[in-house]
Order: C-alpha cells, then sequence, then structure tokens
C-alpha cells in the first residue's frame, strides 16, 4: 500500500508560478515512477510530468519547458514546479506513484490539489 499527500495548490495570477508538493509513505520502497496529473472540467485526465526511479522524465506536450519535476527518493516526495502558468493549466492536479512488486503492478493516486490561475 502507497499513500500520496498532496499539497501547494491555489490561486494564481497568469504569469505566475506555483509548486505542487507530494508526499508519499507506506511500501515506498517499491515505488517505480512517480508523477503528475491534471484533469480539467469536462477533459480526460492527462499526463503533466513523469520521472522514472532511473532519472527518465516525461512531460505533456503543452508543458514546453515552463514546468519541472523534481524527486527526492531519500524523503519520498515529488515535486513539481510551475512556471509561467496560464489559465488553461487551471485544474485539478494528481499526484501519482507506480507500485512494483514482482510481476504486480499498480497505480496509486492523491486526493488531487486545484490550480486555478486567474486574473
Amino acid at each position: 500500500q502507497v499513500q500520496l499527500v498532496e499539497s501547494g495548490g491555489g490561486l494564481v495570477q497568469p504569469g505566475g508560478s506555483l509548486t505542487l508538493s507530494c508526499a508519499a509513505s507506506g511500501s515506498i520502497f517499491s515505488i517505480g515512477a512517480m508523477g503528475w496529473y491534471r484533469q480539467a472540467p469536462g477533459k480526460q485526465r492527462e499526463l503533466v510530468a513523469r520521472l522514472a526511479s532511473g532519472g527518465n522524465t516525461n512531460y505533456g506536450d503543452f508543458v514546453k519547458g515552463r514546468f519541472t519535476i523534481f524527486r527526492n527518493n531519500t524523503k519520498s516526495t515529488v515535486d513539481l514546479q510551475m512556471n509561467t502558468l496560464k489559465p488553461e493549466d487551471t485544474a485539478v492536479y494528481y499526484c501519482n506513484a507506480e507500485y512494483v512488486s514482482g510481476t504486480y503492478r499498480r497505480n496509486y493516486w492523491g486526493q488531487g490539489t486545484q490550480v486555478t490561475v486567474s486574473s
């Protein structure tokens, strides 16, 4: 079992910055990749950024260099630094952890944190 707790969401003006944090607990030594996804009203959940345990990163096409994902394996945290935010970045952001134990794999999700970009 893995528990994920997110923090750092809120209201920010266009062009502003925000950092989201996610802390994992439980069976953290079985976590592979960690990342962030988002879901806007009426839209499907989409990848924002993903960081594998080996260091490979993937970003959504819309990121275009504005966001950076950081992972601290010692503290079992993953942060998302978001810069130059746009109104279209408004969404609920979810932390994700991929649990791997042998051939068993499972995705765990946080409860979500709201990010609103508006003037």
